[in-house]
């Protein structure tokens, strides 16, 4: 059964966490130089999906039976990730949001896969601090999550 839930997340220090709600999420040393250019960070039990805007972003997340098929044609940027979800709680929230108030998900405890699709960046990073006072101009973000074995980070598509 697919579960999809809207939010509206802050996306303090241009990025937006995806994590096990069962640890503490600790992504300090993952913002490598290549994570920033990849808008990916990845530890064990948390993901950091870097935006294009420090503001509030639009995030869908939608929880899935199996892998969805590509439709990375119709995003901007396109990243993939395996996620540890130990006891099968996993949050998505703004870096600096207080975790015990994060929107929570109920998903396969273990490994899952999670893919986070971006559009409408250029618009976004145009209108910069202003892009979410309108629809037209806010950063959209699509987070999908199934279960699926470790596997290895991957850009399906690069937003330049």
């Amino acid at each position: 059964m697919t579960t999809t839930t809207e939010l509206t997340l802050f996306a303090d220090y241009f990025q937006i966490h995806v994590s096990d709600a069962d640890s503490d999420g600790d992504l300090s040393d993952a913002w490598t130089d290549r994570a920033v250019a990849d808008h990916l960070a990845v530890a064990q039990d948390a993901l950091g999906i870097g935006t294009v805007v420090n503001v509030n972003v639009s995030v869908t997340v939608v929880l899935l039976p199996e892998e969805p098929s590509d439709d990375s044609s119709e995003f901007d940027h396109v990243v993939e990730a395996s996620l540890d979800v130990s006891l099968g709680r996993m949050t998505v929230l703004g870096c600096t949001d207080y975790g015990p108030d994060a929107a929570t998900f109920e998903v396969s405890p273990g490994w899952n896969r999670v893919r986070a699709s971006r559009h409408n960046l250029a618009r976004a990073a145009e209108a910069d601090i202003d892009s979410s006072k309108s629809p037209e101009t806010t950063e959209k973000i699509r987070i999908q999550v199934w279960a699926a074995p470790e596997s290895p980070a991957t850009v399906i598509k690069r937003w330049a």
